[in-house]
């Protein structure tokens, strides 16, 4: 349990602290699945940032870091949260947390799978509606209908057929799809530390150059793979 004495520490630092929480369901049964790419987003940025996620708290894995800003003397500090409520309840710890560390919701990031989206794509937004995942529902809920808070949307494409979209959610990614998924959590290792050090909006802009960057460097391997077949 992070202690009052910490909570102080970590809040009155030159700049406001940043809550990233990544939604999914805890247990094995479901670490592989694709509705669990938002604890694996975070477990990402934790890696890149060398951050243990080794904290209980309000019923979320949590860790804590800080990240120095080029040119500044202050150090940013933010939190990572993996909810441990299962998806639909994940407001319930989401929502103690930024009470209690007094977090303001435009500093607040929350990361989900996105059917909308193709697989390994990701979309960096500022605020949005509702939509129809369970899991937001709740955060928005425990955040009494505010929807003023930022959402990174990782992509995992659409069932093929008519496989249920329930069942396709709590399926294990193809060996294909994971290496589009694998791309991603790079991109969004690398856009989640810029969004600390520079804000929202320019590390949307720089989130969707490196997606490019990647896109064009994966057709290259793909036409180079076939170039070496036909031969």
């Amino acid at each position: 349990m992070v202690s009052r004495i910490a909570r102080r520490g970590f809040c009155t630092v030159t700049s406001q602290p940043w809550l990233f929480v990544g939604l999914g369901n805890p247990g094995d049964l479901y670490k592989a699945t694709r509705q669990n790419v938002g604890f694996k987003m975070i477990d990402a940025f934790a890696k890149s940032q060398g951050i243990p996620m080794n904290t209980f708290h309000f019923n979320a894995v949590v860790g804590k870091g800080y990240i120095k800003k080029i040119g500044s003397i202050n150090e940013i500090p933010f939190l990572l949260a993996k909810p441990q409520t299962y998806m639909n309840l994940s407001g319930e710890c989401t929502g103690p947390l930024v009470d209690y560390y007094k977090i303001p919701l435009n500093r607040v990031v929350v990361f989900h799978d996105d059917m909308d989206l193709p697989c390994g794509d990701l979309r960096l937004q500022s605020k949005g509606g509702r939509g129809r995942h369970n899991g937001l529902k709740s955060v928005i809920r425990h955040f009494n209908g505010n929807t003023e808070f930022a959402r990174l949307r990782i992509g995992v494409g659409r069932p093929p057929g008519r496989v249920d979209p329930k069942a396709f959610m709590l399926q294990s990614f193809t060996a294909s799809a994971q290496g589009h998924i694998d791309y991603a959590l790079g991109e969004g290792a690398y856009a989640i530390k810029e969004i600390v050090c520079q804000g929202l909006t320019e590390a949307a802009r720089c989130l969707k150059a490196q997606h490019k960057i990647n896109q064009m460097w994966l057709q290259e391997m793909r036409s180079d793979s076939q170039n070496r077949h036909k031969n």
